[in-house]
């Protein structure tokens, strides 16, 4: 299902202060425990934890602990896939003279990545999954709580002119937004999307594969821009980061460390070994 790697991809809508259900689920003993995959990399002076993240989650179970917390808590720096802006919304069908937010990245959403996006964040909902208890989130509002440095690996601006460039295959068509077929689509990415969800939970990767493997073989073009190049980039980062000294937390989706040309495999090619601690 394309449009489910769109959606987990996509970001919209940031809050301004970490909501009481996730203050509650991460400071909680008694929620369920959940162990999503983190990896790491070092060298003698140098120490990389490499986290796959969920973007939107229920809120419902403590990921945030064990291994991974330590790992957290440990690091001096976060480093995200990129700093979304405080109160963004997505934006709607407004007159000219309403100024876009995402006017001064120099994009215009186009009305497929608008229809894109609101389906995603519609079939999430329907599972009581939200943005501000995504992983990502998260982890920026406490890192920035305890004063540690958060930074991005690219500009919001550059994943959104990428998600402008997406081949039209990869895209639902907007003129079907009050049909039939928008209701299944959303109630089928729904269902997907909270078995996703569980999978990140447990630590099970192969969902994921699945998802890229289709992409892959129905939209070449699309998987590219998506994951072979950002993940090459994010790789060199890492690798140039090593050189210098301290203990770094890089948190990116969790399709980004799985596949033959995930960030790990890239990693692999720099000669740079990693190793699964969740």
């Amino acid at each position: 299902m394309i449009h489910l790697l769109l959606a987990a991809s996509l970001s919209t809508a940031v809050p301004a202060a970490l909501p009481e259900s996730v203050v509650a689920q991460v400071a909680s003993p008694e929620a369920d425990d959940a162990k999503p995959a983190m990896f790491v990399v070092r060298d003698q002076d140098t120490t990389i934890y490499i986290f796959g993240t969920f973007h939107a989650l229920d809120g419902q179970s403590d990921w945030f602990s064990g291994n991974l917390r330590t790992a957290f808590e440990g690091s001096d720096e976060l480093v995200l896939e990129t700093l979304l802006p405080e109160h963004t919304p997505l934006p709607a069908a407004a007159p000219a003279t309403v100024r876009s937010p995402f006017a001064a990245y120099s994009v215009a959403p186009s009305a497929s990545f608008l229809s894109t996006t609101r389906l995603a964040l519609s079939a999430g909902r329907a599972r009581g999954m939200n943005v501000a208890n995504g992983a990502d989130m998260v982890l920026r509002h406490i890192a920035e709580s305890e004063g540690k440095q958060v930074e991005g690996l690219e500009t919001l601006g550059l994943q959104l002119r990428m998600f402008n460039r997406m081949p039209a295959t990869m895209m639902p068509n907007p003129r079907k937004a009050a049909s039939s077929k928008e209701d299944d689509d959303r109630v089928g990415l729904s269902n997907t999307m909270s078995d996703m969800e569980a999978a990140w939970k447990r630590g099970d990767q192969t969902v994921f594969v699945r998802l890229l493997d289709e992409l892959r073989r129905s939209s070449p073009e699309g998987y590219r821009m998506m994951f072979t190049e950002r993940n090459a980039r994010w790789a060199d980062w890492i690798a140039a980061r090593l050189r210098t000294p301290g203990t770094v937390f890089v948190a990116v989706g969790a399709g980004h460390l799985v596949g033959k040309d995930s960030v790990l495999v890239r990693l692999a090619e720099h000669g740079i070994e990693s190793s699964r601690l969740n």
